[in-house]
């Protein structure tokens, strides 16, 4: 389940939201990871652009990859502005055992840092500048020769 929004995420809404949905499913283990805008470099917050074919796919591997385990993962993310300390990404692993939920909570988060196709800018003194070096380049992007 991938879930995307204009603007912040509301945090308490979107996780009662899913463990309402999966309350009666005899998951053991529900583990959430929530991503907030720090105030850092002098930004007002982030902004962001996704490209949806691409996180689609990607994101429906890795639900192939859990049901498998018996999980269920679900994640939101924020198109457009996000403000210092408002959240823009949250994810959450359901599963029967603790260590499956563990260990794919960590993985997904850090396969999403590295390939989700999202661009993200600072806000700066009312700008969007492209975030270059906080931007990882996803795997087979780039211009051919």
């Amino acid at each position: 389940m991938l879930y995307l929004y204009d603007g912040a995420l509301d945090v308490p809404k979107i996780l009662k939201e899913w463990y309402e949905q999966e309350e009666g499913s005899n998951y053991g283990a529900y583990i959430p990871f929530v991503g907030t805008v720090r105030d850092e470099d002098n930004i007002e917050g982030l902004s962001f652009d996704i490209y949806e074919p691409i996180l689609r796919s990607w994101f429906e591997a890795w639900q192939t990859r859990a049901k498998a385990k018996g999980a269920v993962i679900k994640m939101a993310h924020s198109r457009g502005d996000v403000m210092l300390h408002e959240s823009s990404y949250i994810a959450a692993v359901f599963s029967p055992k603790r260590r499956v939920a563990l260990e794919f909570i960590d993985e997904f988060v850090e396969d999403f840092k590295a390939s989700a196709p999202i661009w993200k800018y600072d806000l700066k003194n009312g700008k969007r500048i492209y975030a270059l070096e906080r931007s990882t380049a996803i795997k087979g992007s780039g211009l051919l020769k």
